[in-house]
């Protein structure tokens, strides 16, 4: 894969159910986060231009794999699953060891893990609450579609900034 090229955003309907403007905003952001890598090579993709931050576009992707992976399948669906980007004694290795594995193959995981992800929660209600807890607590989906929502949200700002100091790109 010499660049990524991102798939078309869906579009996010001006009405409905709960769970349809849920999905809608999950699957809008988490598109919009590729789409801040469209058109760049792998190089591109691991820079880090903010001296201050160890962030980068690359880092990213591979970071929502792990919270995606974390929050659907982990917590909600309880399944006991080897965890994407995480290496003993290095909280951030989803951020960090960048050459541990190929563009092409970060974003088929990154692909995949949503297609489980959202598998995971097809057929389940809102109010659920997840199999395994966090901290003692334990959430329903309603949280974890709001939380994911908010994750994208604020990583996609961040890929905004990063994006512009690359190549002047800019746009949501």
């Amino acid at each position: 894969m010499e660049t990524f090229n991102a798939p078309e955003r869906p579009r996010i309907p001006d009405s409905g159910e709960e769970r349809v403007q849920l999905e809608a905003w999950l699957a809008f952001y988490r598109t919009t986060l590729l789409h801040k890598a469209n058109g760049l090579n792998a190089a591109q993709l691991k820079q880090r231009p903010l001296e201050s931050s160890p962030l980068s576009l690359l880092g990213m992707v591979r970071h929502m794999t792990f919270v995606e992976q974390m929050w659907f399948d982990v917590r909600f669906a309880g399944h006991d699953v080897s965890l994407y980007y995480k290496e003993e004694g290095d909280r951030d290795a989803d951020f960090n060891n960048l050459d541990s594995t190929s563009l092409e193959e970060v974003m088929d995981l990154y692909l995949h893990v949503i297609k489980v992800s959202d598998e995971v929660a097809a057929g389940h209600e809102l109010g659920e609450l997840t199999k395994t807890a966090r901290n003692g607590r334990h959430v329903d989906l309603r949280w974890i579609y709001l939380h994911m929502i908010e994750e994208y949200a604020r990583h996609c700002g961040h890929a905004d900034f990063i994006r512009e100091i690359i190549d002047g790109t800019t746009g949501y």
